[in-house]
Order: structure tokens, then sequence, then C-alpha cells
């Protein structure tokens, strides 16, 4: 099954991309942050500004003009269709299961200081196995679940401070 992306741009314009049309670019990387494209015999200069992997946010720079890009696939539609928030635990310090699920395995300690995007566990669910991680930097204040146990929808599982 071929992956398909939403890709906004500048929160004002939505475009739809298939995997293979990503793969079809004449696309040539210069360096860890810079690409050249050439498209329709257009030639375009491409800069990687900034990079925010877990939100699937960027801001890159095609030439001399800055963008900030949105990315989402079929999961992210499938969590919005659900009513599931992605970045809700980002405004609090407790991380709740997103969806119901097992937890396969908890990867932190009370006590542990964390970096935002650390893993903190992962969940199953759906058949799938889903990282859950900080959602900012902090300490694991709290763990209120164990590895193999079930949780449902918000429950609470970990506490940071």
């Amino acid at each position: 099954m071929e992956k398909k992306f939403k890709v906004k741009v500048d929160e004002s314009y939505l475009y739809e991309f298939k995997d293979s049309d990503a793969k079809s670019l004449d696309l040539l990387k210069l360096s860890k942050s810079k690409f050249h494209l050439i498209n329709n015999n257009k030639s375009f200069d491409i800069e990687l500004e900034q990079s925010h992997f877990y939100q699937k946010q960027y801001v890159i720079k095609v030439n001399k003009h800055s963008y900030k890009i949105k990315i989402s696939d079929q999961l992210d539609s499938l969590i919005n269709k659900m009513g599931f928030s992605v970045g809700a635990a980002k405004k609090e310090n407790n991380i709740k299961a997103p969806m119901p699920g097992m937890i396969l395995s908890i990867n932190v300690k009370e006590g542990q200081k964390v970096k935002e995007g650390e893993t903190l566990m992962i969940l199953e669910a759906m058949k799938m196995e889903n990282t859950i991680g900080a959602p900012k930097d902090g300490t694991i204040k709290a763990i209120n679940t164990k590895s193999g146990n079930t949780v449902e929808k918000g429950e609470l599982m970990i506490e940071m401070a």
C-alpha cells in the first residue's frame, strides 16, 4: 500500500503527495541541510532551517524565501478522525494514553531526567507499536502503569515534573 502525505505550507496551502511522488523527484542532497531540486525545468535551492521532527514541522528556505511546513500522513488523519489529539499531552505534565492498548515496555524510571522526544514507553494499539515520547524536558515524577498492563484512552500513565 502506497503511503500518502499531506503537506501544509504557511497554514495556507495544502498539497497531497504519494510516496512515489517524493521518490521520483530530481533531488540532489548537497549537505545535511541543503538540497538542489529540478522540477519542470526549473532549479530550486532548498535549505532546511528548522526541524521539529516529533511535531512533523519544518521551516525550509526555497530560493531565499522561507516557508513553514507541516507534514501529516495517513496515521495522523486516522488519529484526527478518531477524535484523538496527538499534541494534547504537550500542555501538561501528565502523559495519558492516546488510545486503548497494552504497554509493551517502559523505558524510564521514577526520578529520571528526560529530554523532549525521548521514548518513555511503547504502547501497542490496533496491532501497531506506538512510541510515547516525552512532551518536554523534565523529570519522571511517577509511573502509574507496568509493562504488560492494558490502558484505556485518557488513562494517566506517567506524571512528569
